[in-house]
Formats: C-alpha cells, sequence, structure tokens
C-alpha cells in the first residue's frame, strides 16, 4: 500500500496514472463519497504492492535499502536492474511489501441507549474480520456487585462468525462518570467482592465471554492496593474457567504520577497479574480542552516506553482513537468540542475548501475553517500518515498489538494499511 498526498491540481484520474491502477479503484478504497472533490493535503491509500519510490539527488541502491529496511541486491531483482545501474533523479522505483507481523487488536463498541443500532451492526460486522477481542462497553457494577448489562443484541454472533474473542468490559460508571466512592466499595469489601466476580463468571458463561476487562478510572491512591489484590482473587478465579483478564490503564508516564485519573493504576502490579493491558494513549487533545492532537506520536511514545520499564511488551496494547474534534475558536473553557470521524473531517475539509496541514511533530493532520455563522474553527483528526506513525511505533516497541475506541466512526484507511501490514492473530476457531 502507498500513502499518497493530494498536491494542488491533482485529479484523481492523474493518480491513478502515476500508480497506475484505476480510478475506481481509489474511490472504494478510500470510500470516497464525492470523488470529484479532493482536498489538497488529503492522505489517500493506494492499492498496490508494496510501494513506489521516486529517485532524488544522491539516493543510491543502498540507501534506498536502508531506508525500507532491504538489501540493495533484493532492491535491484525486484525491479530487475543491475546492482551498480546508475539511478536518475526522478526515476520510480518498487519497493517490495515486507512481511507481516503477527498482532492482536481489540476494538470497544459502545451502543446508544437501549439497543443496538442497525448502522452500529453492520459497521460491527464490517470491522470484525480485522479483529482480536470485539468488547462491547461496558457491563456497570452497582453497589451490591451485581451487574448493569448494556445493549448486546447482535455482538455474540459477529464475535462467533469472525473468530473473534468476545471480551465482558465492566467499569465503575455511575451517572455517566467513573465513580471513585463505588469503585472504592468493591475493592474493599470481601463479601461483595465474592459476589461481583461469580456474577460475572456466570454471565461470561451465559453470554459466551472468553476475556473479561476492567475499566476501572479515577480509583484513589488509598485504594490502589486495593485494585491490585482485587485483581489477582479475580485473575485465579477467571484463569480456573478459561477465561482471560485484562485491564485499562490511563496514560501514565511515571509511576507516582499526580492526578485522580492516574494514582490508582499501578503499571508494574498490572503488569504481573492481568494477561494484557489496554494503555489509553488518546485524549491529549480532548472535548473540553483546547485545539490540539488526539494522540500526539511524542507523548504516545513516552507513555509507552514507561509502560515497558515495568510491563513486558507482549502484554502492551497500545490504544488509539477512531476520533477527531471540531473546536470553536477561540476556546473557551467550558465549551465542547465536537467529535467527528476522520471520513467526517475530510468532509468538512472539502464543503469549506480548507487545505490540510500535517503537524510532523505531533505526526496529526489538522485544519482551519470558517463556518456559516462566521466562527473560526480548528479540526484535529487522524489519517493514513498519522496511524502509519503509530504502526511503526507499534512494530519498533514490538506490543502486543493495538485497541480502538471505539466503532462506529468511519476510517476506512486505518482498516487497509492494518490488514496490508499484519497478521491478525484469532484466538478463536470455529
Amino acid at each position: 500500500m502507498q500513502i499518497h498526498i493530494v498536491q494542488s491540481g491533482d485529479t484523481l484520474h492523474k493518480i491513478a496514472t502515476t500508480y497506475g491502477i484505476t480510478i475506481d479503484a481509489i474511490v472504494s478504497t478510500n470510500e470516497l463519497p464525492h470523488p470529484d472533490r479532493l482536498v489538497v493535503g488529503q492522505a489517500l491509500v493506494i492499492p498496490i504492492e508494496g510501494r513506489i519510490y521516486i529517485v532524488q539527488k544522491g539516493d543510491s541502491l543502498w540507501s534506498i535499502g536502508q531506508k525500507f529496511h532491504i538489501s540493495y541486491t533484493e532492491l535491484a531483482s525486484y525491479n530487475q536492474i543491475p546492482i551498480h545501474f546508475p539511478l536518475q533523479i526522478g526515476m520510480r522505483l518498487h519497493i517490495p511489501p515486507q512481511p507481516k507481523e503477527k498482532k492482536q487488536t481489540n476494538a470497544y463498541v459502545e451502543p446508544s441507549g437501549n439497543t443496538v443500532s442497525e448502522f452500529l451492526r453492520d459497521h460491527t460486522t464490517a470491522i470484525a474480520p480485522y479483529l482480536t477481542y470485539l468488547s462491547p462497553f461496558t457491563y456497570r457494577v452497582n453497589e451490591d456487585g451485581s451487574l448493569i448489562a448494556p445493549p448486546l443484541q447482535y455482538f455474540p454472533k459477529i464475535a462467533e462468525v469472525n473468530n473473534n474473542v468476545l471480551v465482558m468490559v465492566i467499569s465503575n460508571l455511575k451517572d455517566g462518570a467513573f465513580n471513585t466512592q463505588l469503585a472504592s466499595i468493591i475493592l474493599n469489601n470481601t463479601a461483595i467482592q465474592n459476589q461481583f466476580i461469580s456474577h460475572i463468571i456466570a454471565e461470561a458463561k451465559r453470554v459466551g465471554f472468553g476475556g473479561i476487562h476492567f475499566d476501572f478510572e479515577r480509583i484513589r491512591l488509598e485504594d490502589r492496593e486495593a485494585y491490585n489484590q482485587f485483581l489477582r482473587i479475580a485473575r485465579d478465579r477467571f484463569h480456573a474457567e478459561g477465561l482471560t483478564i485484562s485491564t485499562a490503564l490511563a496514560p501514565k508516564t511515571s509511576a507516582n504520577q499526580p492526578g485522580e485519573w492516574y494514582v490508582g493504576h499501578d503499571y508494574k502490579a498490572h503488569g504481573e497479574i492481568v494477561d494484557y493491558v489496554v494503555v489509553m494513549t488518546y485524549e491529549w487533545g480532548y472535548s473540553g480542552g483546547p485545539p490540539m492532537a488526539v494522540s500526539p506520536l511524542p507523548s504516545v511514545r513516552q507513555v509507552l516506553e514507561y509502560a515497558l520499564t515495568v510491563i513486558p511488551a507482549h502484554k502492551i496494547m497500545m490504544g488509539q482513537n477512531l476520533y477527531g474534534y471540531d473546536w470553536t475558536l477561540p476556546f473557551v473553557q467550558g465549551s465542547t468540542a465536537r467529535a467527528i470521524s476522520p471520513q467526517q473531517a475530510i468532509e468538512i475539509a472539502a464543503n469549506h475548501h480548507a487545505a490540510i496541514q500535517y503537524d510532523t511533530t505531533a505526526q496529526a493532520p489538522f485544519f482551519h475553517y470558517i463556518s456559516q455563522d462566521g466562527k473560526q474553527h480548528e479540526v484535529w483528526f487522524e489519517d493514513a500518515r498519522s496511524i502509519q506513525a503509530k504502526f511503526d511505533l507499534m512494530k519498533e516497541l514490538n506490543l502486543r498489538g493495538i485497541s480502538y475506541w471505539k466503532l462506529g466512526l468511519s476510517f476506512p484507511q486505518n482498516w487497509l494499511l492494518l490488514r496490508d501490514q499484519f497478521e491478525i492473530e484469532k484466538l478463536r476457531h470455529s
């Protein structure tokens, strides 16, 4: 697969001719709703084997091979040229596809209201082939350890058909927010804990869950060790039933990082206790904050490099957002940005004739536009370049895989690049 950045004057015909493919292939691959409206700065995935490299001044087969981690002899052979062939500036070289790495993938899916919409059902069905785990969000726990189930409807069957491990996500959400007091009650009462775990196992057996995932957030520092001990007890009981156990962790960069979202999560202990963790490496740019990239690469790297000091790489799932935000400027504290999908971001840019820019430090695309009411807006989102940067980081750090929040937001390029570069591990077999 090749990533092409739309330049001024580009047309689909010109791009298709450049890469020797059809216009229809580009349109269908990128799910372009308006093929006649390309946006300057838009990233397109070009469905070709490997990629094409245009020779630059000073290039040699050796230097190009180093860039793409292949030998100069392999590069020459693949392009059917002698190893001492004089390269000309502007010459096109074909770079062979790299071997696929085996990774695990997870996606949360959150129904709205009391039912799973047809749209969410269809979207989940389309994405399930790319997943190891499918994680409906969320069961909620009551103060007596009983459970409130989310609407599941189609999800167990979708997971079964696509050999996904269906994961039971359980949180301390109450009235729409993560509740510190609720977590404290559960984590400090042995009788309630035993009931809680028994309810989980019974529900897992009833529905067909293969794993249990705790997303307990805003835990007090005083309850951190209680959470660790609860996980040890739960792990032993779950493993005895053939169930995996995993947790979601706030994005920390040190063991004693202050803040209500961080103090209750003990990276080292979770790394020792559970089967895998999802590190929530997103929401630096968030709906209630000022405009910025949702998951800037330097911040993501810093969190993961800290995690690797206390958690084995094979237990770490990198969190990845499938959304961006549209902020109204000037930013006012207390205002809320609108969440949008990558496809919606491209549509907004096209409708307002806004060129897309790319922050090479954050490794994220952004643009500005003026809405019909005359207000200025700033949009940060994800595209093929930004997700490729995350895939490269995942490979470099040799992580277990990637976990997406959340399904229902259209980002076709992500799934194309994921399938192109990784062999998705399936732990459940038909």
